[in-house]
């Protein structure tokens, strides 16, 4: 046993020297910025010391893979992009003395790429858009993956490795494209690869245990025609064989000079980033978090809305495309700058990305970190072109099983702690179900647009609503455009699907109609969701009912004081208030079986429920949704002017 021992302590401490061993060599220690100083270290060594390995690069974005493997002494001789905006950044870059420096960027579609009949090399790079597989994806209903066109684009990957033949290829992509499909993506992508003659090897890695102050887990493909490849062990996280830290946000990036940062992001829900603890994000103002006066749903946003980086760690994935509200956020409670992001990212100080503010984030969310990719491109060097390295790389073993996606589900109960820590810091008041009755009992006037824009001021354009308000201890009472002279028209009660325990004080909400208009129906939820913003704090209904994919909070039923079940739209509007077929995907056939419509009234139908507020998604407004099915979400109207889904169609036709 103590030889064992002895051998296993041995084994950890030449693991442990070849990361020290590499930047020693390199004579960079890890301060800020010092995977820029190793990306220069290692290009002034391997530039003329190794023979040139002639390498393409495809689907090149800004340029992260790129840049490292250019660091890595590969001769980068083609770069093609789709993006003009994209490839702008890119021709700046190959400028003499720059980093990229004359490399030759083609600007073209893949599917339209002809690759020069002289064009040899040895290596390709590059991963194709990943949308079909992502978690963006998975949230709106499915995972296209190679039903959607640009989910077949790796074919256009193998079409020209059949092509140009090279010795092997480097393909990174999302990590959930293993899973879609229930896995026959992944299937038919392997196979297309070995069809090509290439025996692949592949992994999931996390670019925070390679040094890179960011966590994004990618999958990573090596494709070889001969020979095997094994993944480089960790050298960062508790997987590293010496525990080495985290690189960590506010070390990366402590020394950058940035000129007067706004502090702030505004709108509807900045102010509430100022609360967020470091580290969490718009989690930290639910019930499920502790909160007194929750705010949001248990996951009913993405994880990145309001996150608020935490200077002791990574950030979690910087995304390419997000809204007002989507992080990470600096702990100084503000948008990070370009330049903080750009080295979050591990992209060099002096790589030019051009473009707006947007169109940068763009392409610093969809590249691989150069820190990640200069690591695997030294370890490709070593195994698959025999390069003599002046340093030792060591390597996982085949079976070895990395440590961060089970590290990752336990960290719930470290959020709470740090949640619960800062809701006594900040003397949070106690939970007050008894709303503050912002809005006096009797009648008041709403005005609503077209576009579902909400306000308590006459605006030109807009629609006039006349509400009446009746409260009792267990009871709230919404009544729209009421007549004495009229009967109730319907009538929607809701109330608690989970043991009377939804933040309202009313066991019972009842929304009455005296009019059969559309607008009226959309105007009554409407009503409902200012009172409960302004009264309980709550954001909106979503976030009182819970995100779609989970079990609905309220208990919704509708009822006709007046016959109405002759008119089938009517009938409809019922069927989805008490939840039926909600929330799921369906497609034509199920709807006229449920619905007392055929096929031709389907589509009509559909846009008049749009018209009314309800969100209704198919393959024209998300593409991950298969062609012929539709979800609509939630049982009550959720648009409003700042809804993504307002701006998009069911179909080709105005509606």
């Amino acid at each position: 046993m103590q030889a064992t021992l002895f051998e296993l302590n041995q084994e950890c401490s030449a693991l442990t020297s070849w990361f020290d061993e590499m930047l020693n060599y390199f004579q960079v220690y890890e301060e800020a910025g010092w995977p820029d100083r190793l990306g220069r270290q290692m290009r002034g060594f391997l530039h003329g010391n190794i023979r040139p390995i002639r390498t393409l690069s495809l689907f090149s974005g800004g340029g992260g893979l790129d840049i490292a493997f250019h660091d890595a002494g590969f001769d980068v001789v083609e770069m093609v992009e789709i993006e003009a905006k994209y490839a702008r950044t890119l021709e700046h870059n190959v400028q003499q003395n720059q980093h990229l420096e004359k490399t030759k960027v083609t600007c073209k579609d893949i599917r339209q790429y002809q690759p020069d009949p002289e064009l040899q090399v040895d290596f390709v790079i590059g991963g194709p858009p990943c949308q079909t597989f992502s978690a963006a994806g998975r949230r709106a209903s499915g995972v296209t993956g190679v039903d959607d066109p640009r989910g077949t684009l790796f074919e256009e990957y193998v079409r020209l490795l059949n092509i140009l033949k090279p010795q092997g290829f480097l393909f990174e992509n999302v990590y959930g494209i293993t899973g879609a499909q229930n896995g026959t993506a992944w299937q038919e992508i392997q196979s297309a690869f070995k069809s090509a003659g290439y025996s692949i090897f592949f992994r999931v890695l996390d670019a925070a245990d390679y040094g890179v102050p960011q966590h994004r887990e990618r999958l990573f493909i090596i494709g070889l025609k001969t020979g095997s490849f094994l993944f480089p062990y960790p050298t960062h996280g508790p997987d590293a064989s010496d525990n080495r830290l985290y690189y960590s946000a506010g070390k990366a990036i402590n020394d950058l000079l940035l000129s007067d940062q706004k502090i702030g992001i505004g709108g509807k829900f900045g102010d509430l980033l100022f609360d967020i603890p470091p580290g969490l994000n718009y989690s930290f103002y639910t019930k499920e978090m502790g909160h007194p006066s929750p705010v949001f749903g248990w996951r009913s946003k993405f994880s990145d809305f309001l996150y608020k980086a935490d200077p002791e760690l990574p950030v979690r994935t910087i995304k390419a495309q997000g809204g007002q509200y989507t992080g990470p956020f600096s702990w100084e409670n503000r948008p990070f700058a370009i330049e903080e992001l750009k080295r979050l990212q591990t992209f060099p100080d002096d790589y030019q990305i051009l473009g707006s503010r947007q169109v940068c984030i763009e392409q610093i969310g969809n590249s691989v970190p150069p820190q990640i990719g200069r690591i695997l491109a030294l370890s490709i060097l070593d195994q698959v072109f025999g390069i003599n390295l002046p340093f030792e790389i060591k390597y996982l073993p085949k079976d070895a099983q990395l440590s961060f996606r089970s590290r990752k589900r336990k960290l719930t109960a470290s959020y709470i702690m740090k949640a619960k820590d800062a809701i006594n810091d900040l003397n949070y008041p106690q939970v007050n179900r008894i709303g503050n009755n912002v809005l006096n009992e009797g009648r008041l006037i709403r005005y609503i647009s077209k576009n579902f824009e909400w306000s308590d001021t006459q605006k030109k354009s807009y629609s006039t609503i006349s509400f009446y308000i009746e409260r009792n201890e267990n009871e709230l009472i919404i009544s729209v455009n009421k007549n004495n002279k009229e009967n109730i028209k319907y009538s929607i009660e809701l109330q608690s699907a989970v043991d009377n325990d939804w933040m309202l004080q009313y066991k019972k909400i009842n929304l009455h109609s005296y009019d059969w208009s559309d607008y009226a129906f959309t105007a009554l939820w409407k009503m409902f969701e200012e009172l409960i913003n302004k009264e309980y704090g709550i954001a909106d209904i979503v976030q009182l009912s819970g995100y779609y994919q989970y079990n609905p909070k309220i208990l919704s039923k509708m009822s006709f004081n007046l016959d109405k079940t002759d008119d089938n739209f009517w009938i409809i509007i019922k069927h989805i208030v008490e939840g039926f077929n909600v929330g799921t995907l369906i497609d034509e056939t199920q709807i006229t079986s449920f619905w007392p419509i055929d096929n031709k009234e389907i589509l009509p139908y559909l846009k008049r429920l749009r018209n009314m507020g309800y969100e209704i998604r198919n393959s024209n407004t998300n593409s991950q949704i298969p062609l012929g099915k539709y979800l609509i979400p939630y049982n009550f109207p959720t648009l409003n002017s700042r809804s993504v889904q307002l701006r998009k169609r069911l179909d080709d036709n105005n509606e």
